[in-house]
């Protein structure tokens, strides 16, 4: 199974359960900048301990061979933390679950719903993809993140700079923005 139609399988069980998500990471970067490899799927949801069981049951319907832990996905929703699912094809989804801050919400609140690979799919606003990527950079100083955020600078025109310089300034993560802007 190719990573978009994983992709689009997911994103219709999240939608069929009614809970929020955004695909972020590698490929909202290919959706708002340039595109580039990525070997997994991020997807940051909105989910709690009584969706869990049925999101659990879905998601293993996506196809029997599909690597799924059910105590995983409980840990995980309970610890704000992550969980995955891997197909036997290679193609691996992290799930990320939002925590219940004030950042998380603006950021499920500002998603954007765009028609990609004949689908709509709920995905990151790319401002929020650029904060996501600096606090990524400021814990493991990867260049990659820094090249996403030009990447995404370079192709999306019109973007909230406001929004993104206050919440850098929350994060802490100013200096690395003013870095990538001076490029």
């Amino acid at each position: 199974m190719e990573q978009t139609e994983l992709l689009k399988k997911v994103a219709k069980v999240l939608e069929r359960l009614e809970i929020p998500y955004v695909v972020t990471g590698g490929v909202a970067v290919t959706v708002w900048g340039r595109p580039r490899f990525t070997a997994d799927i991020d997807i940051a949801i909105e989910v709690s301990l009584f969706q869990s069981k049925e999101l659990f049951r879905f998601l293993r319907k996506i196809d029997k061979r599909v690597y799924i832990s059910e105590a995983a996905m409980n840990r995980a929703v309970s610890r704000k933390s992550e969980f995955n699912l891997i197909h036997p094809d290679g193609v691996k989804v992290d799930f990320w679950v939002l925590e219940d801050d004030i950042y998380a919400r603006s950021r499920m609140k500002r998603k954007k719903i765009k028609r990609v690979w004949g689908q709509n799919i709920s995905f990151i606003s790319p401002e929020d993809l650029i904060l996501s990527k600096l606090v990524w950079y400021k814990r493991g100083r990867s260049t990659r993140q820094l090249e996403d955020i030009e990447s995404i600078i370079a192709i999306q025109k019109k973007m909230d700079w406001k929004y993104i310089k206050r919440w850098a300034a929350i994060q802490s993560t100013e200096k690395f923005l003013k870095l990538v802007l001076k490029k």
